[in-house]
């Protein structure tokens, strides 16, 4: 659905949840003209330092040529020479939302007032979001320490030198000293980042509605997430789950006991496991938020001062690091799903048939779940390793670390995806079992979100192959996550 607010770029205050809107909802936005006049304060300023002194990537080569001295009789043509040495990426092309929250975070960045860039090409930006030109930006090219080629490739079609994914721009000049301003910079990776970060924030909300559902299925014990027992142990994340299982499942009538005096772990350690998963994504936003407003350019232009600081902010550490973690984090939330759907499968812990089947006693059920969402855990185990404990010695060795935080948003991408499917195996699980044993939910948000699972999901009693229920399951768990 279009978004019809606007939303003001000025180099702060930017929300990981505002570049979501205007990469995947069209959200229009408006730049601020306080921002532009500082950058184009910091642009007259960088002009002025490199006239007097020498300034990396304007008067001098870039990595290993950095004592190379730029010819000032052919400083017109370095900035456009650099674009085109750097814009050597490969793979697959970047999605159209991928690249509007790239030129967003970007534009948002440059509005800091830090690069030293023409405001020209803020302009630029701001036009291509508003009539929907998409530069043609490959995935591949970066490891961490700014997303030079896919930067290159944008700032070069803006130029008019490569085509366009979709819509046009008249062609913008590139100043001496552009390329290597608009370049040093990770926005495309925080773009990829903050997708990926709206994706699983949204389904580790829609995962406690799932697991809810399971839990009346199984007949879980409400101990396991009193507020007594969490006010001992007050993890913030482990409580705020608690208490969301409390508000999904408790109704007016205090609730019964449970079938059993210890639930299994996927029901009695939820909270315990999706905490961490929790507190997890919202370290990632912290990070996002502050790196999407960040002057990080090298060199930062400081107006302030007057002065030009060379610098590493382009190290993305805090991110990769903190992407890393939450890989780690959500393979044991994905863990207790696939555990939880194996209950659901067990007579003894159902009451009803095994696999949830409905025909002859040969009959196999919902048995392939187990499987599909096994495969779907082992993609999730293999992105959850650790991208951080590689490095790269580069640029004659003059560039001799890198965080890979490209790869660590790529991983948790891929991640999301498959605790995507892992989820919507679970639910399957869920709604059938309650559908075969008609057992009676609570007066509780659980209930609703029953009714609008019934509502999407057939029930299907005889064996059958369950391919098209899981990728309606799949869409089932982005909704889920209203009640």
């Amino acid at each position: 659905m279009p978004d019809s607010s606007r939303i003001r770029i000025e180099g702060s205050g930017l929300r990981c949840a505002d570049v979501v809107r205007i990469a995947r909802r069209s959200a229009s936005i408006e730049l601020d003209e306080h921002a532009v006049a500082r950058a184009e304060r910091a642009y007259q300023l960088a002009v002025e330092i490199g006239a007097k002194r020498a300034v990396y990537g304007r008067t001098t080569g870039v990595g290993a040529n950095r004592h190379t001295v730029v010819d000032p009789n052919s400083a017109d043509q370095h900035g456009l020479q650099l674009l085109r040495s750097h814009a050597g990426g490969t793979g697959a092309a970047l999605p159209e939302d991928s690249v509007r929250a790239t030129l967003a975070i970007r534009l948002n960045q440059l509005a800091a007032a830090g690069s030293g860039v023409h405001p020209r090409l803020l302009y630029a930006l701001e036009t291509a979001l508003r009539v929907g030109a998409i530069p043609l930006v490959h995935s591949r090219g970066a490891i961490g320490t700014g997303d030079l080629t896919a930067l290159a490739e944008v700032a070069l079609t803006m130029a008019g030198e490569r085509p366009w994914m979709a819509g046009w721009l008249d062609p913008v000049a590139v100043s001496p000293g552009d390329a290597l301003a608009f370049i040093s910079s990770n926005a495309a990776t925080l773009a990829e980042a903050v997708l990926t970060w709206h994706d699983l924030h949204r389904l580790l909300h829609a995962s406690q509605v799932v697991a809810a559902l399971s839990y009346c299925a199984l007949g879980g014990s409400p101990e396991a997430f009193s507020e007594q027992v969490h006010a001992a142990r007050p993890h913030p994340g482990s409580v705020r789950c608690a208490a969301e299982m409390r508000r999904l499942l408790i109704g007016e009538e205090p609730p019964g006991p449970g079938r059993r005096l210890q639930d299994p772990f996927g029901l009695r350690a939820f909270p315990q496991v999706q905490g961490p998963a929790l507190d997890a994504v919202d370290s990632l936003e912290r990070v996002l938020t502050i790196d999407i407003n960040a002057a990080a350019e090298n060199p930062l232009i400081d107006v302030d001062s007057q002065e030009a600081y060379h610098h590493g902010q382009f190290s993305t550490a805090y991110l990769a690091l903190t992407l890393d973690h939450l890989r780690v984090a959500l393979h044991h939330v994905a863990e207790l799903s696939a555990a939880r759907l194996s209950d659901l499968v067990e007579p003894e812990l159902t009451g009803l048939t095994p696999f949830l089947s409905a025909g002859s006693a040969s009959s196999s059920g919902i048995m392939i779940l187990e499987y599909v969402a096994h495969d779907a855990l082992g993609e999730l185990r293999h992105a959850a390793s650790p991208v951080t404990l590689g490095t790269a010695v580069i640029s004659r060795g003059l560039e001799d670390h890198a965080s890979f935080s490209t790869q660590a948003a790529r991983s948790t991408a891929a991640a999301v995806n498959a605790y995507r499917t892992v989820l919507a195996c679970e639910v399957l699980g869920a709604v059938r079992a309650l559908r075969l044993s008609g057992a009676e939910l609570p007066d509780a948000p659980v209930a609703e979100a029953f009714q609008r699972a019934v509502q999407q999901l057939p029930l299907v009693e005889a064996d059958h192959p369950l391919s098209d229920e899981v990728a309606q399951a799949e869409h089932l768990v982005d909704v889920l996550l209203t009640f």
